[in-house]
């Protein structure tokens, strides 16, 4: 991916400020589609940032100073664009304790991102991620196993923890239909921002959602399946495993629908 910009602390980044990051496996991230210079669920964003650097860190860099940061990097690029903010502990602290001041943020900025068109084929992977509810960085899994897949016929992944639960997928999280409510898998995940604002929204609209837990035998009861993640909020998916489901357009539109019912917030 082209990038338009990378700055550290809301200022550009220097060669000498990017090289110690690209040997360090220590540090979470949160992805956003910028439009018009805003974003949705800049509210979850946030709290994803700051509740996993005190949960890594000990100590989270304030709302305002992130806010300020990403702005910074918006304004520097066109109107749509895509933004990965990565916080970081300061550099040198090795081994991670407790962190000396607060941890640092590294903004990169590209072009829009577009989504696959799907329906898509996923292989199910029994893989469970370390620290599933924060958004870290360094995992081999999220790529490897797809590439595994893709030689395989699939175009990507659904992960299933050892009590065979779907999950998640490598970069998506996973919603269900069954033809009257939404379905969100029970078992430890990331909850994706993308994932927040349908759920709220979905609940606005009076659309019935509920939680449980969710196996290959469960398959073909439901009506439909998506991935979802900052890119979109929602791929159709036609065949999990061996597993083949309805393409259940009207539930993609109503997903969509309740996406884009979440107002765009200046930063």
């Amino acid at each position: 991916m082209s990038i338009y910009v990378a700055q550290r602390n809301g200022r550009e980044a220097s060669a000498e400020d990017l090289a110690p990051l690209a040997f360090w496996g220590y540090a979470h991230f949160t992805a956003m589609q910028v439009r018009g210079g805003r974003v949705r669920g800049l509210d979850l964003h946030l709290e994803r940032l700051r509740s996993a650097s005190e949960e890594l860190f000990g100590c989270a860099m304030p709302d305002d100073r992130v806010r300020a940061c990403l702005r910074a990097a918006v304004q520097a690029g066109p109107a749509d664009l895509s933004l990965t903010a990565t916080m970081y502990p300061p550099p040198g602290e090795f081994p991670v304790t407790r962190t000396q001041g607060e941890p640092e943020l590294l903004v990169r900025t590209g072009p829009a991102a577009s989504p696959p068109q799907g329906p898509l084929a996923l292989a199910v992977v029994e893989y469970e991620r370390v620290r599933p509810a924060v958004k870290h960085v360094g995992e081999m899994a999220k790529t490897y196993f797809p590439r595994q897949a893709i030689r395989q016929g699939f175009d990507d992944v659904a992960f299933a923890d050892r009590r065979g639960r779907l999950s998640e997928g490598s970069i998506w999280n996973l919603a269900f239909w069954d033809g009257v409510a939404v379905v969100w898998p029970e078992a430890e995940m990331l909850i994706g921002t993308t994932m927040g604002i349908v759920r709220r929204q979905l609940e606005r609209l009076g659309v019935p959602q509920r939680v449980q837990e969710i196996t290959l035998a469960d398959l073909p009861a439901l009506k439909g399946a998506v991935v979802m993640n900052s890119w979109t909020p929602g791929v159709p998916v036609h065949r999990i495993d061996s597993v083949s489901l309805p393409e259940a357009s009207s539930f993609v539109r109503m997903l969509h629908r309740a996406y884009e019912a979440e107002p765009l917030t200046s930063l």
